[in-house]
């Protein structure tokens, strides 16, 4: 089916559609054809899950990427995220904390012990300037003078060319930096910079030969319409890893009153990603389980979904390490083996 077709997909044959263009070509559903997946009756739900995860054994193969996440810094960041707990400018209960460099050895060693090939610093900032820069750099010294060969990511906020290239220099091979929205809402959600502003640093990050992890929040007051338009707009960035958060409504923010998504919802955001994308790493992320619980993480894992966080989130709690990891045994599922370039 051509592109100029596809705006006339209905209900009735965008799966069948679907199996022909992604599962068969490995193309990706346009705009159009997402928004018809994610209107898509409840009935056909099973369906739309089935194809995403045949889609992402074809294209993705069986393996799973765990990774663990620790707070490098928390609380007091600038910015007005309306969605996030540690913001300085909204009264939630967090505070603001820096983890001293033990404690993250500590954190790694811990996440390296539950199989995870893939350790996350974060830091609640616009950007880094010279102290968190240096507290970073001294950390991935020590993780590695430990013995602890886990590959290191960082999320640290909006970068300049310079913080780029000096985290390559670390040695950090993956950067996070959510887009957290489709172009259309985020000034809805943030006001303190721009969509564009974030959308430059992930091409420095690219450029500089950093693997891009670049998702999103999804039940921040978004049409399906924007859901769509996310979803290809992640596509059009072609990131390695996207993270996929619901909103957990957090105390003190201007979202705390929000509604969670519903379960069957989110499976079916799951799968339609998966079918905008079919050769990225989709990893589950901060609210699955409040929004889908135990079971709803199985179908997630079997309906598009190749990769996880275990543990604790930043400030949130999420299920022990050892339930998910005895989730993907049951699954059949093989965590994905350290990279042999490191």
């Amino acid at each position: 089916m051509t592109a100029v077709a596809d705006e006339t997909t209905t209900e009735a044959d965008i799966l069948a559609v679907a199996r022909e263009q992604v599962l068969e070509r490995g193309e990706g559903l346009s705009e159009r054809q997402v928004l018809d997946v994610l209107r898509l009756a409840d009935d056909r739900v099973p369906e739309l899950l089935a194809l995403a995860h045949e889609v992402r054994m074809r294209w993705c193969g069986p393996e799973v990427e765990v990774e663990g996440i620790v707070s490098l810094k928390t609380g007091g960041c600038p910015e007005d995220c309306h969605f996030c707990s540690q913001s300085g400018r909204f009264p939630t209960p967090v505070r603001s904390a820096w983890l001293d460099i033990p404690g993250l050895v500590k954190a790694a060693a811990e996440t390296a012990a539950t199989g995870a090939t893939e350790f996350c610093i974060v830091a609640a900032v616009r950007g880094p300037d010279a102290r968190l820069l240096s507290q970073v750099r001294d950390g991935i010294k020590a993780i590695r003078e430990s013995g602890n060969d886990i590959q290191i990511a960082c999320s640290l906020g909006m970068l300049t060319q310079e913080q780029v290239d000096e985290l390559v220099e670390m040695g950090v091979h993956r950067y996070n930096h959510n887009l957290e929205t489709a172009r259309s809402h985020f000034p809805n959600v943030v006001t303190t910079h721009t969509w564009e502003e974030r959308w430059e640093t992930l091409r420095m990050v690219r450029e500089a030969g950093m693997e891009v992890c670049c998702g999103g929040i999804l039940g921040m007051g978004e049409t399906d319409e924007q859901r769509a338009e996310f979803a290809v707009q992640l596509a059009e960035l072609d990131p390695h890893e996207v993270p996929m958060n619901f909103l957990i409504p957090q105390p003190g923010t201007p979202y705390e009153s929000y509604d969670v998504i519903e379960g069957k919802d989110a499976l079916r955001l799951v799968a339609a990603f998966r079918l905008a994308m079919p050769r990225t790493m989709l990893r589950f992320a901060g609210g699955r389980e409040l929004t889908l619980g135990d079971l709803g993480a199985e179908q997630g894992m079997l309906g598009g979904i190749n990769a996880i966080i275990v543990g604790n989130y930043l400030t949130n709690l999420g299920r022990p390490a050892e339930q998910d990891l005895e989730m993907l045994s049951g699954l059949k599922m093989p965590i994905k083996a350290l990279s042999e370039t490191i």
